[in-house]
């Protein structure tokens, strides 16, 4: 199967590591994602998929990372990680990203950018927070018009385990009987926003408490102050994580 979505010119951004390494420390769950350049295909057909897949495998086999769920959409991806030790996370996605631009580029012939930005991430607090981002990412396939069924979309967690695909952790919440069915049943739509404020503004993902006292914690501070007047930028460059796309919503 063949992916296509409309191609933009935009100024590339290699991907690198978070700008605070704080934020990258044990002890916490984190929901990861990124974006291809320009909101450009990175997974143009099922070859590209499985690949991405088993270079999460590889991965996991060089620096240790506990892996909770994953959701790869034609171009971006989700992935809800718990790192074992400090600075791990950032030495996952480094090795990662890096191993998946090679990998692109050598595939398809080509140079320079592939991801658009810095790939994103928040801790996530160990309660129903955990259950609602696991959740969001493997339904994202059924609220891109991809599938009909999260389980259908065999580029996700939510999918049968076949040979290949990387080990899951069970994570420090346990998922509830008839979790598939509570993964195809809709989100509320406040559920939807709360989560994907966070994302915006790269804000811890939890209760009141939770957040304010981790966002101190990790130098998140300027994700809990109000937002100042949006930066102008022109009407075809979009931010990194807009979320009003059909098939690229994130």
């Amino acid at each position: 199967m063949i992916y296509r979505l409309p191609l933009t010119d935009q100024n590339p951004i290699m991907p690198t590591m978070p700008r605070n390494p704080r934020a990258s420390q044990a002890g916490y769950c984190y929901h990861v994602l990124n974006r291809g350049n320009g909101r450009r295909t990175i997974f143009h057909k099922d070859a590209d998929f499985a690949a991405f897949i088993k270079l999460l495998h590889e991965a996991g086999e060089r620096i240790p990372m506990r892996l909770l769920a994953y959701c790869l959409l034609p171009n971006h991806f989700h992935l809800t990680l718990w790192p074992l030790a400090d600075g791990d996370l950032s030495d996952y996605m480094g090795w990662l990203l890096t191993a998946h631009v090679r990998r692109y580029h050598q595939h398809y012939h080509g140079s320079g950018h592939v991801y658009q930005g810095r790939f994103r991430s928040l801790p996530i607090q160990e309660d129903e927070h955990l259950l609602s981002v696991l959740r969001y990412s493997e339904r994202h396939p059924v609220r891109a018009g991809l599938a009909e069924r999260a389980q259908d979309w065999p580029w996700s967690s939510a999918a049968l385990a076949r040979s290949g695909t990387p080990v899951l952790d069970v994570g420090p919440v346990s998922r509830p009987a008839g979790w598939l069915e509570h993964v195809n049943a809709p989100q509320t739509e406040a559920e939807l926003e709360a989560l994907r404020e966070c994302l915006r503004r790269r804000r811890p993902y939890g209760d009141t408490v939770w957040t304010e006292r981790i966002a101190r914690q990790l130098g998140l501070d300027a994700s809990l102050r109000p937002r100042g007047r949006p930066r102008k930028r022109p009407a075809d460059q979009p931010s990194l994580f807009d979320l009003d796309e059909p098939v690229g919503e994130e």
